[in-house]
């Protein structure tokens, strides 16, 4: 069963996601939050496997919430998933919230069954949420910024073949297309995205995808 905690300032949103969430077998709802402030607090006695989040909120916006809850202050032994809701303001404060550990985000307008299979993906840790969405985020910010010189440092500790698994991952491709377009194993692709996400001492996929492009190993624009 997901347990889910919604955080948005709207109550016709918490109720519409809600009622969608509910309706699935696999889901609860374990409560609701109308700041960040409250989100967090929520977080922390609820322990909810994902959280979705609105990013523009009073009190406490949602970057500052998913920072509390995934960053060094974060609940011992707890570290839920977090799913930005937004409009697709192309904004640094959306970047930022990549950086700060979220999943993923999701759009507002988004389908009912989009939500579900967005909270699912998240839930599962399996791959970056909406490629189109992140990617295109994450393609137009770095595109503005130089590369990350220490990242591309950290690479040399990479061997060609996680260089590799790393540039695919960064391309939002899947454990299994990485695996069918490199002729090995699933299992030895998990085991080389667990080892590149270790040595770069990265939290999830999200932010090898974004290593992958500030460090200059993919670029903006290009296709899988």
């Amino acid at each position: 069963m997901i347990r889910i905690l919604i955080v948005d300032d709207q109550s016709m949103i918490r109720v519409g996601i809600r009622a969608i969430l509910s309706s699935q077998d696999d889901m609860t709802v374990v409560g609701e939050a109308e700041n960040g402030r409250l989100g967090v607090d929520k977080y922390r006695s609820l322990r909810p496997d994902v959280v979705l989040m609105d990013v523009r909120m009073p009190v406490m916006d949602g970057l500052a919430a998913a920072r509390a809850m995934l960053g060094p202050e974060r609940v011992e032994g707890h570290l839920a998933r977090v799913l930005m809701l937004t409009t697709f303001d192309l904004d640094d404060y959306i970047y930022a919230a990549l950086r700060a550990g979220a999943s993923g985000f999701l759009l507002k307008d988004s389908e009912p069954e989009e939500l579900l299979q967005a909270v699912r993906v998240v839930a599962g840790g399996e791959a970056l949420l909406a490629p189109s969405i992140t990617r295109r985020l994450i393609e137009n910010f770095v595109a503005a910024r130089p590369r990350a010189t220490a990242g591309s440092t950290a690479l040399n500790a990479l061997t060609d073949r996680e260089r590799e698994v790393l540039r695919l991952v960064a391309l939002g491709m899947s454990n299994a297309e990485i695996s069918g377009g490199l002729f090995i194993a699933e299992q030895t692709t998990k085991t080389h995205v667990s080892r590149i996400l270790q040595k770069l001492n990265l939290r999830d996929r999200v932010q090898a995808v974004v290593f992958g492009y500030e460090t200059g190993l993919v670029t903006p624009g290009e296709k899988p």
